[in-house]
């Protein structure tokens, strides 16, 4: 199968640091090459693939000192894939909406995963505009705000077994890895980890939307003895911080699409204590990889409970769902659905499909 996998410029393909979508259409499209399918990517130039790369900017866009206007690079980019449409048998977007209004007058085949919060107003009139284009969700729950757009599927993200390597050991601190954002919940890690009298180790981003907030609510916190602000950390340093944490805290306050920090956890077979919000019941099996709780209390009995939790068990658990090759199989059904003109099930009563729960496996090459 001729596929083209379109990737946001704001990071490279895989991030060299932090970065969520341009890491999945990483791991997907290494995938597909490995099974043998005519890959061609566009991303960033410092990206590094074994598809064919098609640069569309010098590096990624976070890094890019020369880009002021990072939307002119985005347009341009959508204009090369459509000219070279017919290279392709199906092109694989990944930066939300902005193809649309390209797509739905070009004669290609699409879809479109999307990896963001689906629950903004605006997005409404949107799709009130594009109501035949082609989507897949990353969770159940990420589709829920708007249950009846043109569902191809939920296909949750995995990546390949090899990347972490686990550690059966039970950890000494806490960890936290992610955003600095309000919704991301480190103010509320902190306070768990202060209150459990455990260390906490922090590994987190600070974009430049959240420095105020950074400034003015979480460096305050941070003069403690017992916290550590690490900042961003790459591989392979991420694998050595989750191991040998004793869990990893995940109390977010808005609905989480997906949250790769919760399987990147699980493969190095350390527990996630995370609140009950988006995708999290969809991820967590409670008391298998880790506990939902409704609040800090309930994180910190948590925290006295992670001896009860076998952590071959969790990386089992990571193993068996949340691995590339169960991923890629998963679009490669709905790419082959797509090829043929069959129309995607419908959603079941609740307004949630996924798509791998009615259809049985079958790929090609």
């Amino acid at each position: 199968m001729r596929i083209a996998q379109v990737a946001p410029l704001f990071e490279s393909v895989p991030p060299k640091t932090y970065g969520g979508t341009e890491r999945v259409v990483s791991w997907l499209t290494e995938e597909l090459v490995r099974l043998g399918h005519q890959v061609t990517l566009f991303a960033s130039g410092d990206s590094m693939t074994t598809a064919e790369l098609i640069p569309c900017c010098p590096e990624s866009l976070r890094l890019y000192s020369g880009s002021v206007d990072h939307l002119a690079h985005h347009v341009a980019m959508l204009e090369r894939v459509a000219q070279k449409k017919n290279d392709f048998d199906l092109v694989h977007f990944h930066v939300d909406y902005l193809h649309y209004p390209v797509s739905v007058r070009e004669r290609y085949l699409h879809v479109s995963t999307l990896h963001g919060r689906l629950d903004i107003p605006d997005l409404g009139p949107l799709y009130d505009a594009y109501p035949d284009i082609p989507v897949v969700s990353i969770s159940d729950a990420q589709r829920e705000p708007l249950p009846n757009l043109n569902w191809q599927g939920t296909v949750h993200h995995g990546f390949p077994l090899e990347t972490y390597t686990p550690s059966f050991k039970q950890g000494k601190y806490l960890a936290f890895l992610g955003r600095t954002s309000p919704e991301k919940g480190l103010d509320r890690a902190i306070e768990i980890a202060s209150r459990a009298g455990i260390p906490l180790k922090i590994a987190a981003k600070v974009d430049k939307a959240d420095q105020e907030y950074f400034d003015t609510c979480i460096k305050p916190l941070l003069d403690s003895e017992n916290v550590e602000f690490l900042g961003e950390i790459a591989y392979p340093e991420k694998n050595s911080f989750l191991a040998q944490a004793a869990a990893l805290l995940f109390p977010i306050a808005w609905p989480e699409p997906f949250g790769i920090v919760m399987i990147e956890a699980m493969a190095c077979g350390t527990p996630v204590i995370a609140y009950p919000f988006g995708s999290v019941p969809e991820v967590i099996q409670d008391g298998i990889n880790g506990y939902i709780v409704p609040d800090i209390e309930g994180a910190l009995q948590a925290v006295k409970n992670l001896g009860q939790i076998d952590r071959k068990k969790i990386r089992k658990s990571f193993e068996q769902r949340f691995t590339a090759s169960r991923m890629t199989q998963e679009y490669l059904r709905i790419y082959n659905r797509i090829l043929s003109r069959k129309k995607a099930p419908r959603a079941v009563a609740d307004g949630v499909l996924n798509w791998m729960k009615l259809t049985s496996p079958s790929s090609t090459t």
